[in-house]
């Protein structure tokens, strides 16, 4: 790992103009475990108007005493500065009541909330003129006033100071540490993870949208099930969604091994193991959410009527709660409410297919097969996608196309009717069927232009010979029709 020589500049100029600067947060963290950082923050002893004058080209409209520098480089186009700072009293459990500049380094990381979080690199620089360029040697300086590279080699999460004090001041830090803890694949200190049970009420202190943003980065990370049980065991998820805890130990029949709060999870973990998206995630993790509330009897005859769509009000509850966007919640709800639907190869008709299809909308069947993968491997069984699942993907594919017909055609039967001044009879249809036979030959004949001057010179044939022409169009359409089939078929491996 190197640090960027964009960000080298930045430190530079601001070395040259006087001010002590260093590179600071998660991106040294990542920097330190090999991860490439998404962002690099940089935090300097100089005001933010001074900061203004060494990066003319910057943003800066914020009370957090923070500039945007831009870089002119594409590949980091710019870099956040912020001035030491200090902060005060946080009366409603998330915002300081003030922010105030910081003297030194010391002050400003004593500040941060996980000793991972709270190191800094500075770069030691020596420049050497040359005839055609300025060489800079550079060695790291890495400031760990917390003992933060002593717990990465550990792989835990641990709160600068008082773990008490830290939450206190802003208890989103507590889905903060599950989320860091989840991605990283490191464990919660215990005297943090205890605290963190200690102060879980003070998240009602949080706004929803807050919570609903740190909730989704966990359920999009690689092990998003790990951390959702995370949040279970540190007393976080009955203030976030309770109702997915009414799942934990509530049994289930003879078609699952695992509980329905195990179910769930296991459900989550296939969705996130095949990258699948928010949407289907989520519906993962609460598509049958209303189970211990529909549950009939006990054992493994006990049935589950109409859990989806108990579920699917129950996760539009929450969805609104926690202030998802009207378009991502009708997704979800929608994915939640069809997801038992029922399918035999030999039992269900096409017809039934359709129906499915306009229910669900073309645009989400694949989501809602997903999660039917999902959900088949959160039941305990092997295969993600049995020849019945692939079977009906074949048939979804095949009445989602356009069928091949006649209104393909740019002309119709009234076209023919007013250019050959004729009424409607049999030879209407025949000239279309003859028509769509030339189209199928060769789809750029598909013109208003080109049909109407065949209709001409079609509507000039004998009765006969038009016939003959007609059925032999059907034939073509027929052989068509057949082939796309075959490479449908062949796509999911069905017979």
């Amino acid at each position: 790992m190197v640090i960027p020589q964009e960000v080298k500049s930045i430190l530079k100029k601001l070395k040259d103009a006087g001010y002590q600067a260093y590179i600071v947060g998660g991106c040294v963290r990542d920097f330190l475990l090999g991860i490439e950082p998404k962002d690099w923050d940089v935090a300097t002893e100089a005001a933010p108007e001074e900061i203004q004058k060494v990066f003319p080209d910057n943003f800066y409209e914020n009370k957090f005493l923070t500039v945007t520098a831009k870089t002119g480089s594409e590949k980091i186009p710019e870099v956040e500065i912020t001035t030491y700072r200090l902060e005060a009293k946080y009366s409603d459990k998330r915002h300081p009541d003030e922010i105030r500049f910081a003297k030194s380094l010391d002050e400003d990381v004593a500040r941060r909330d996980f000793t991972v979080n709270a190191m800094a690199i500075g770069i030691k620089s020596e420049a050497r003129n040359s005839k055609s360029e300025i060489k800079i040697k550079s060695n790291l300086n890495i400031i760990d006033l917390f003992d933060g590279q002593k717990d990465l080699k550990k792989k835990i999460i641990r709160t600068v100071g008082s773990p008490d004090e830290r939450f206190n001041e802003d208890a989103l830090r507590m889905l903060r540490a599950v989320r860091f803890a989840t991605t990283l694949e490191f464990t919660i200190e215990p005297k943090t993870a205890e605290a963190i049970k200690k102060n879980s009420i003070w998240l009602k202190a949080i706004s929803q949208e807050r919570i609903r943003d740190e909730f989704v980065k966990i359920i999009m990370l690689p092990k998003a099930s790990d951390g959702v049980d995370l949040l279970r065991n540190l007393s976080l998820l009955k203030h976030i969604v309770p109702e997915l805890e009414e799942n934990y130990g509530v049994g289930q029949n003879k078609h699952h091994i695992y509980d329905c709060y195990q179910h769930a999870l296991k459900a989550l973990e296939y969705a996130a193991k095949k990258k699948f998206n928010m949407h289907v995630r989520l519906a993962a993790l609460f598509h049958d959410i209303g189970k211990p509330r529909a549950k009939v009897g006990e054992g493994k005859e006990s049935t589950f009527y109409n859990h989806e769509v108990l579920g699917a009000k129950m996760a539009f509850q929450i969805l609104q709660r926690l202030k998802f966007s009207n378009k991502d919640t009708e997704k979800i709800v929608n994915l939640i409410r069809h997801h038992m639907f029922y399918y035999n190869v030999d039992e269900v008709s096409e017809s039934s297919v359709r129906r499915l299809v306009k229910k669900v909308r073309p645009e989400n069947m694949e989501e809602l097969l997903q999660l039917r993968e999902a959900d088949r491997i959160g039941s305990g069984v092997p295969k993600a996608e049995p020849y019945k699942l692939r079977h009906l993907k074949y048939v979804i594919e095949k009445v989602s196309k356009d069928p091949i017909s006649v209104k393909m055609l740019k002309v119709d039967g009234k076209d023919i009717m007013d250019i050959l001044k004729i009424q409607p009879g049999p030879k209407v249809g025949q000239i279309l069927d003859i028509l769509l036979g030339y189209v199928l030959d060769d789809p750029k004949k598909n013109t208003k232009e080109f049909l109407e001057g065949e209709i001409k010179t079609l509507g000039a044939l004998d009765d006969k010979k038009l016939k003959n022409l007609a059925e032999k169009s059907k034939e073509e359409k027929f052989e068509v029709q057949a082939e796309q089939d075959k490479v449908t078929k062949s796509k999911y491996w069905v017979t």
